[in-house]
C-alpha cells in the first residue's frame, strides 16, 4: 500500500521505525501529539495512523486506550518494535567525553544500568529523536542523545553504544488504524480489541468475563479505567484471540452483550509473528 502514515514524535523516532517496519512502501508523517494523529488520520490528510500503546518494560502508553474509543478509526494491524536504546553523539565524540544525555522519561527506566554505570547526567526530554536533533544543533562532544539508530542516521551522529537497555525483550506494541474497518480473515492467528461497559447488576463483570472460559477463548489483555470522570462508569479494553466470526468467540461475545450495557469492536487484526 503507498500513501501517507502518521506517527506521534519527530523523524527518527521509534514510531517512525514502526512505519518502516509495518508499512515501508509509505511516506511517514510526523505528528506532535497522538491527538493530531488521530485528528489527521480521520480527516484524510493521511491514509493510517501509528499508535504506541505499551511498552514490555514501562507498560502502557498514556492516553491512548483513551483516545482509541472515541477516535472513529479502526484498528487494522498491529507491530511490535523491538526497541534498541542507543547513546548518540556528534561525529568523533569518545564515550568518557559524554557527561549528558537527553531523552524522554519513558527510556530513563529501561536503561538505568547504564547510565548509573558511566555516571551520565540525564535531561528529560519531549521526544527521543527530538533529543538527538538537538544534541546534533548544540555539536558537543559532552551532549548526548538516547535514541534509534534511524534518528542516529538522520540527523548525523554516531553510536557510541548500542543496544544499552536493561532489558533484552524490551519491545513497544503499536497499532496501525484506518477510517475503514478490514474484518476480512488474513491470517489464522487473529487478535480482536473491543471496549464494553458491563451493566449495573451485582457480580457483572464476573459473568460477562465467564463467556470466554466456558467458549475456550484466550483474553491476552483486560484493562479499565473510568468513563466522564465518574467512580461508577467504567469502561473495559480487552484483546481476545480470535475472529468474531469464529463459532466460540461469537458464543463468547453474545454472552459478553448480554451481560453489558455497549460492546464495540475496534478492530480485527492479524496477530503480529512477534507477539510469542
Amino acid at each position: 500500500m503507498t500513501g501517507r502514515i502518521a506517527f506521534q514524535g519527530e523523524l527518527g523516532a521509534y514510531s517512525h521505525q514502526a512505519c518502516r517496519q509495518s508499512r515501508p512502501q509509505m511516506e511517514a508523517v510526523p505528528c506532535a501529539t497522538f491527538e493530531e494523529v488521530i485528528d489527521r488520520t480521520r480527516a484524510g490528510d493521511v491514509d493510517l495512523g501509528m499508535l504506541a500503546v505499551e511498552n514490555s518494560t514501562y507498560g502502557r502508553v498514556a492516553d491512548v486506550h483513551r483516545l482509541l474509543p472515541q477516535s472513529g478509526l479502526h484498528i487494522i494491524d498491529e507491530a511490535f518494535v523491538r526497541v534498541h536504546i542507543n547513546l548518540l553523539a556528534v561525529k568523533g565524540t569518545k564515550l568518557d567525553q559524554v557527561k549528558r544525555v537527553r531523552c524522554m522519561s519513558i527510556l530513563l527506566g529501561q536503561c538505568g544500568t547504564f547510565l548509573k554505570d558511566h555516571n551520565l547526567a540525564t535531561l528529560n526530554w519531549t521526544d527521543n529523536a527530538a533529543a538527538a536533533r538537538d544534541v546534533a544543533a548544540l555539536n558537543d562532544p559532552a551532549e548526548a542523545a538516547l535514541a534509534s539508530e534511524l534518528a542516529g542516521e538522520i540527523y548525523g551522529l554516531d553510536v557510541l553504544a548500542r543496544q544499552i537497555e536493561d532489558q533484552s525483550n524490551n519491545t513497544t506494541r503499536f497499532l496501525v488504524m484506518s477510517r475503514d474497518p478490514d474484518m476480512t480473515r488474513r491470517a489464522d492467528h487473529m487478535i480482536t480489541t473491543l471496549t464494553f461497559r458491563v451493566r449495573n447488576i451485582p457480580a457483572a463483570l464476573y459473568k460477562a468475563m465467564g463467556g470466554f472460559a466456558t467458549n475456550g477463548v484466550n483474553m491476552t489483555k483486560l484493562e479499565s479505567y473510568m468513563v466522564g470522570g465518574s467512580f461508577t462508569a467504567t469502561e473495559f479494553y480487552a484483546d481476545i484471540e480470535g475472529h468474531p466470526e469464529d463459532g466460540n468467540v461469537k458464543l463468547a461475545l453474545d454472552e459478553l452483550r448480554y451481560f453489558s450495557s455497549q460492546v464495540d469492536i475496534l478492530g480485527v487484526y492479524p496477530a503480529d509473528r512477534r507477539r510469542d
